[in-house]
């Protein structure tokens, strides 16, 4: 079997030029008091909870749709996701005036389920991973001719992503090191493909929840390998397989993948509530919750790190005020 195509630099900023005005050039915040007490050289996070939709997702959800053939297009689009892929996948759809149909878990948060029918997306609940969230849109699509937008595992999605990256280096070219968060791996790879072209010395880990680290599973085993559940607070990064073309990314940019615990993941979120003054999600927390954990080695380094998404329950950030 050849080798899957890794995305280009160019392709990245294709997706980057697409993409202006439609998406949110989100901040690179400073964060002085969580490099003290981590023990980073200067530490900044990449605030894409401040993204259109609360998360990343939007970069390559709209990359992807705009990319379809305008008659296939105005069938419409259908995805699978545990939330923010949802939302953006409903975005994406209202901005060319399509219908979308979004697969979710029974369990998804009502936030990122209301998020997606304020959207204007027509909901489907089913099961609680990510395999049968994915049978059940893949036997939707065929029956009613939609499109199928992928979370995570497809070049225009990862490409659209990469505009983190590409935006991370342009705001601070001495960044010499990357902490992001992987679910399927989309934006890990995205990223990280933008970055390692433009700092090739930087250094770039990724976090996975202990619970569910497929990627850690995939770069060990050689390749994608099905897990047989996940579980983690981190409702984004609950796949139970990594694709094989964000695998093949990870594998060629990612230097390292560490693992967080639920406990790490709630104290990071807490932290970044109380000290950041930041609304996040836990699967938005979890390259922070690397950092206070130790998980990374950031000793007198330039240091940056996502917030992936602020998609939370009322409830639950009432818990965590």
């Amino acid at each position: 079997m050849s080798e899957p195509s890794l995305v280009t630099l160019d392709e990245i900023r294709e997706a980057a030029a697409l993409l202006s005005g439609a998406v949110v050039r989100t901040p690179l915040v400073e964060m002085p008091e969580l490099c003290e007490t981590v023990g980073a050289g200067e530490l900044r996070l990449k605030c894409e909870n401040l993204q259109r939709t609360g998360s990343f997702k939007a970069r390559g959800a709209i990359n992807f749709v705009s990319r379809i053939p305008g008659s296939e297009r105005a069938r419409g689009v259908i995805t699978f996701s545990s939330g923010n892929h949802a939302q953006a996948v409903a975005l994406a759809a209202r901005l060319f005036g399509i219908r979308a149909v979004v697969v979710m878990p029974t369990t998804a948060p009502a936030v990122k389920r209301q998020g997606a029918e304020a959207l204007g997306a027509e909901v489907v609940l089913e099961g609680t991973t990510s395999e049968e969230r994915r049978a059940r849109a893949e036997a939707i699509a065929a029956e009613q001719g939609l499109t199928i937008v992928p979370p995570f595992d497809h070049a225009h999605i990862i490409a659209g992503q990469g505009t983190v990256g590409l935006e991370v280096v342009a705001d601070w070219p001495r960044v010499d090191t990357w902490v992001v968060c992987i679910g399927g791996g989309g934006l890990a790879s995205g990223s990280a493909a933008a970055i390692r072209r433009l700092r090739p010395d930087a250094r770039i880990v990724g976090v996975e929840p202990e619970g569910a680290a497929s990627m850690r599973a995939a770069l060990e085993a050689g390749g994608p390998v099905t897990l047989a559940s996940t579980a983690s607070v981190a409702d984004g990064l609950l796949p139970v397989r990594a694709g094989a073309l964000t695998h093949a990314h990870v594998r060629a940019f990612v230097d390292e993948v560490v693992t967080v615990s639920d406990d790490e993941i709630r104290e990071a979120a807490r932290w970044l509530v109380h000290r950041g003054r930041m609304v996040v999600e836990y699967s938005g927390a979890a390259a922070t919750a690397a950092l206070l954990a130790g998980r990374v080695d950031v000793a007198g380094r330039r240091v940056a790190a996502v917030v992936s998404g602020g998609n939370i329950d009322n409830a639950e950030l009432s818990r965590l005020l």
